[in-house]
């Protein structure tokens, strides 16, 4: 098979007969072999009866129907899991994607050699001041903190090779951050090409400004993942050792004066009456606590269980 059409939606039901006719004609257009897959993140829309509507008549069409909204991270961990494709390309539902970059974005991982490809919506029809400016922000942010050179992180539309995404763990509100998650998991050839972005002809945009502050929160984590997430005693064990030592030694400096002072006869402040013994003792805890926090960090890491993260009611 050719193309699996990964698409995560919430209470979508005026766009999906579009979309679903636009998919199909450039499917055919192309002779791609193909499946769509539909997740539906707890609509309470009749969007999963018109996803059902289409499996009747499409045979390509295939749905998972979440019990309740999970989150669109989910979502798509979910619709990897059931990929079968040799390209895997994720959009949105909204028609604000073109399913004519499909064809694009299929050659540059097919004969371009690329592990992923990320859309660039270099132009725009969203608000400035409410999408576009906090996006190029973040996406700033991201390209600083993360080292992956994309211009727009949060475009719905990419593509990737098929053992890309069964080797990533998509999970929290990490979407943002997959091509991060695929250069961490060993896929270094990530590219981008502008796409085409469309004004939203129905409904509302189901994300608020919200995202970009748990976005800014969620790269923090990804880093701290990336670089310690299979070794958190590497940072924490070393911050405890360090603070542990400078207080170990300030205590022992503020001891050996006051010993220093006694042998001269020389007049000297009580060690409990100085406060530079209890920033070093405070200290001396902190460090303490820090490689514990270290120390169980890596006991959790290597008992910890992959524990169900949403619960499907229904598959099509």
């Amino acid at each position: 098979m050719n193309l699996s059409i990964v698409i995560p939606l919430l209470n979508e039901e005026e766009s999906l007969s579009e979309l679903h006719q636009w998919i199909v004609k450039v499917m055919a257009e192309n002779n791609f072999s193909y499946e769509v897959i539909f997740i539906d993140d707890g609509s309470t829309d009749a969007s999963w009866n018109i996803i059902q509507q289409l499996g009747v008549t499409n045979p390509n069409i295939k749905g998972i129907r979440f019990h309740r909204n999970y989150g669109k991270s989910q979502a798509l961990h979910a619709g990897f899991a059931k990929a079968q494709g040799d390209v895997i390309i994720t959009m949105d539902a909204d028609l604000q994607d073109s399913p004519e970059e499909i064809p694009g974005l299929y050659s540059m991982v097919t004969s371009g050699g690329f592990d992923l490809v990320s859309g660039w919506k270099k132009k725009r029809y969203d608000s400035i001041l409410s999408k576009n400016m906090p996006s190029k922000l973040f996406n700033w942010a991201a390209r600083k903190t993360s080292g992956v050179k994309l211009n727009d992180f949060n475009c719905g539309l990419k593509a990737y090779k098929n053992i890309v995404v069964k080797n990533i763990e998509v999970s929290g509100e990490m979407h943002r951050y997959i091509p991060v998650l695929a250069k961490n998991a060993g896929f270094a050839k990530i590219g981008e090409k502008v796409v085409m972005h469309q004004a939203r002809k129905y409904g509302s945009t189901k994300f608020g400004m919200e995202r970009f502050i748990n976005g800014f929160l969620d790269l923090i984590t990804i880093w701290f993942l990336s670089r310690f997430g299979k070794r958190p005693m590497h940072l924490f064990g070393a911050l405890g050792v360090l603070m542990f030592l400078i207080g170990l030694g300030s205590a022992a400096y503020i001891g050996a004066m006051k010993l220093y002072k006694l042998y001269h006869h020389e007049k000297a402040m009580l060690v409990a009456n100085n406060p530079w013994f209890y920033i070093a003792l405070v200290t001396m805890i902190i460090g303490t606590q820090l490689f514990l926090a270290g120390f169980l960090g890596e006991i959790i890491l290597r008992t910890k269980n992959n524990e169900e993260r949403y619960k499907i009611s229904e598959t099509l």
